[in-house]
């Protein structure tokens, strides 16, 4: 296996796509970020001093995703085709460790030559950092965790689904 942001000198590289057929290609990510149950509460009663932190978060979440390629250096910049972020509150009970916060899982597509994996991924990570951002005067224990790439599907590789 190779690295193919790394040509034959050792040097970083944007890899040339230009050979490579146009295809349908989508990515599915997520993260989570744990909050106190009381910073839960004004999130979903929409009393956050800031205002709808959840609407804010997904169209952070999108913004993320088309603006990708100026955050990661040797990510290509593309003509996105869909960019969905989806928030939903974890309440009490519902997780074996106690913990409440927010689930956020994005969905992006494009047709194109290279995959779309590193938007849904940003899309994840910004929403989360918005989500922060908007109750952190609340409650600055706050904790990101688990983005990671859940489904990858198009180009010459097809699918890929996290076991």
């Amino acid at each position: 296996m190779e690295l193919t942001h790394i040509d034959s000198k050792g040097d970083v590289r944007m890899v040339d796509v230009s050979a490579k057929p146009d295809t349908e290609r989508i990515a599915v990510a997520e993260g989570c970020i744990f909050m106190h149950q009381e910073t839960l509460d004004l999130i979903t009663s929409g009393e956050a001093a800031k205002g709808d932190v959840l609407a804010c978060a997904r169209v952070a979440g999108v913004m993320g995703a088309k603006r990708t390629s100026d955050l990661i250096p040797m990510c290509h910049p593309l003509n996105i085709t869909k960019a969905k972020v989806e928030l939903e509150p974890i309440f009490a009970g519902e997780r074996e460790d106690g913990r409440v916060g927010i689930h956020v899982m994005c969905t992006c597509g494009v047709t194109g030559k290279t995959g779309i994996e590193m938007e849904a991924l940003t899309a994840a990570s910004v929403a989360c950092l918005t989500i922060y951002d908007m109750c952190k005067a609340v409650d600055r224990g706050m904790e990101i965790e688990g983005i990671r790439l859940l489904k990858k599907d198009g180009g010459k590789t097809g699918l890929w689904t996290r076991a």
